[in-house]
């Protein structure tokens, strides 16, 4: 499936989609923890605070931070890495799990809408 999408009508897209998040989903992330949160939830695990940190270029406690505030919402939890205790392994959610699938259907949703009004333009 290719989107056919002008910078206009992309930015309209995400800005109709992060409306209804916050509308919706409630608790609302930074630019920097959704990022994390969606490599957690959309790329294979393991997951671990010093490869996030270099995944993102940004020091650990930066990474740190973050999932603290994740870990109070309940999206994700850090467990010691019992073959290397210095790493800590992120770990997937319930309800982080549901968080991203209720992102992604709200993205889905708003894109219909732009869809919809694109097709009925002259």
């Amino acid at each position: 499936m290719q989107l056919d999408l002008r910078p206009s009508d992309a930015l309209g897209l995400w800005h109709a989609a992060t409306l209804e998040h916050v509308r919706v989903i409630g608790p609302d992330l930074t630019m920097r923890q959704l990022a994390i949160l969606l490599h957690i939830y959309l790329a294979p695990p393991p997951h671990t605070v010093r490869g996030l940190a270099a995944m993102l270029g940004v020091t650990k406690p930066v990474i740190t931070r973050a999932l603290d505030t994740m870990g109070h919402m309940g999206l994700v939890r850090r467990l010691r890495d019992e073959r290397d205790k210095r790493n800590v392994i992120i770990k997937r959610t319930v309800e982080g799990a549901l968080f991203v699938e209720r992102l992604g259907d709200i993205i889905i949703a708003e894109g219909r809408k732009l869809s919809s009004t694109e097709a009925s333009k002259p």
